[in-house]
């Protein structure tokens, strides 16, 4: 196991490398940036900023998916004919809509750590427990991006007339039957606008697991700063590389949009 476990490390390493859009053999700064203070190496700051790029990505593609299940459950609730649930959501979507996202993040990564800690110390457990940066910023990101996209969803559902769910219920189908096939891919193309602006908000706010000592692009941009005083180019880079992302993002959801309406454009 162990020498699978290196194998499929080495090989994840090459493809992250052969893929890397500043780094890689056909990276921006390994044509561009040689002999300068961004080129790739011993010599300049490019894999640094490199790797934050893909601690940035990562955060905001690992947190989309915990997010949106999150936030459709917490839609769900909304609707729910219990009120003590209704309630819950309701509450839910005010704290964390209402609280700044750096505020829940604090709360959450060093919260959780005191949490654990105690719990851990109930037990009999005496150690030091410190959470991890990565899981602390994702959690705490998820739990924004679910709040406000279950008000999408939730827009999305209202959206949807009673005469659809009514048909599921004519032609014999269960509940979750009718939700698959006739409510989710209506829900889907009515609700893709509000989502796609929130992943757009969700790249920006990575940034702000710097704050947690997690290496992203806006931190090492800093370190960077710091020690070569040359706060300008890299902010500007950072910039450059924020806009990149929601370029590039911008292009493929206007697909995934396309793909969405096309039984309207057939109709």
């Amino acid at each position: 196991m162990g020498g699978l476990s290196s194998a499929l490390g080495s090989l994840w390493a090459w493809i992250g490398y052969v893929f890397d859009p500043l780094c890689g053999p056909a990276g921006i700064f390994t044509w561009l940036g040689q002999s300068t203070i961004l080129a790739c190496g011993d010599t300049g700051w490019g894999d640094e900023i490199a790797a934050g790029l893909k601690v940035t990505v990562s955060v905001a593609v690992v947190t989309l998916p915990i997010g949106l299940l999150i936030g459709f459950i917490v839609a769900l609730g909304q609707q729910s004919e219990e009120k003590s649930v209704r309630l819950a959501a309701g509450i839910y979507t005010t704290i964390f809509r209402g609280l700044p996202e750096l505020l829940t993040l604090f709360i959450i990564y060093y919260g959780m750590q005191m949490l654990i800690q105690a719990l851990l110390a109930w037990v009999g457990y005496e150690g030091t427990v410190e959470i991890n940066a990565f899981f602390s910023g994702v959690i705490a990101l998820s739990v924004v991006f679910s709040a406000y996209c279950s008000e999408v969803l939730l827009s999305a559902f209202r959206a949807i007339p009673k005469g659809q769910y009514e048909a599921g219920d004519a032609l014999g189908l269960h509940r979750g039957r009718t939700m698959m096939l006739i409510v989710m891919p209506q829900l889907v193309r009515i609700a893709l606008p509000g989502l796609v602006n929130l992943w757009m908000i969700l790249l920006k706010d990575t940034s702000y697991v710097s704050i947690i000592g997690l290496a992203d692009v806006l931190r090492q941009t800093g370190v960077a700063v710091k020690v070569t005083k040359q706060a300008f180019l890299f902010y500007t880079l950072a910039c450059g590389i924020y806009l990149g992302l929601a370029i590039i993002s911008s292009f493929g959801l206007r697909y995934i949009e396309r793909w969405a309406k096309r039984s309207e454009i057939r109709r």
